[in-house]
């Protein structure tokens, strides 16, 4: 049985001061607002409503934390990128997302989901460029990927993956879709190899 089934909420941050002990070990979840995060997040855990799901993009503002074993957990990010938010609320989820991924010493690998029907936007560029140097291992999902047609699905993962080798190498990447139930298995096994027991040895992170 997949440990991400064990899933409990734990704490919510507003600020990078506040954030719990690093130890164990973490998996963060980030993408750009209504990309399908929270629904990702609910699939994986096979739960409905773990994550918050909201028709209106921006909602998450917080870093929520939630355990899924003996220090491990999984780390639901806010959304970036959405334009109706005001810009001093963007400075400080930006500031939420930076400090957490740079700094954190027990995150093994970022989860990064995208909409199959807009990959790669220019935000999904600046975040992956700003990973690249800190050694994150990062395994993208083309979310809503039911929405397109079997060849536009297959033809956009494999320009995707192309994209991904030439730029980013340390950085996989699958179909997925919530609703259709299409690469949770595969997710899930991703997330559960990051999280080991918990005391594997962190990646290697720029400055430390």
């Amino acid at each position: 049985m997949s440990i991400l089934r064990n899933i409990e909420f734990v704490t919510t941050v507003a600020d990078t001061h506040a954030l719990p002990p690093a130890h164990g070990a973490e998996v963060a979840f980030v993408g750009r607002s209504n990309a399908g995060k929270s629904s990702a997040l609910n699939a994986l855990a096979q739960r409905k409503r773990i994550a918050f799901v909201s028709k209106t993009p921006g909602r998450t503002q917080h870093i929520n934390f939630f355990r899924v074993g003996d220090d491990r957990y999984l780390v639901d990010l806010p959304g970036y990128g959405y334009a109706a938010v005001p810009a001093a609320a963007r400075a400080h989820w930006n500031e939420l997302i930076g400090g957490y991924l740079q700094t954190r010493s027990c995150l093994r690998g970022v989860v990064l989901i995208m909409d199959a029907r807009h990959p790669l936007t220019e935000l999904d560029r600046q975040l992956l460029a700003w990973l690249k140097p800190t050694g994150r291992p990062v395994h993208v999902l083309l979310s809503k990927s039911d929405k397109l047609s079997r060849q536009a699905a297959g033809a956009t993962l494999r320009s995707i993956e192309a994209a991904l080798q030439r730029d980013y190498v340390n950085c996989g990447v699958q179909l997925f879709s919530s609703t259709h139930k299409i690469g949770i298995v595969e997710a899930a096994a991703k997330v559960q190899a990051w999280l080991g027991d918990g005391r594997n040895k962190k990646p290697p992170v720029k400055g430390e």
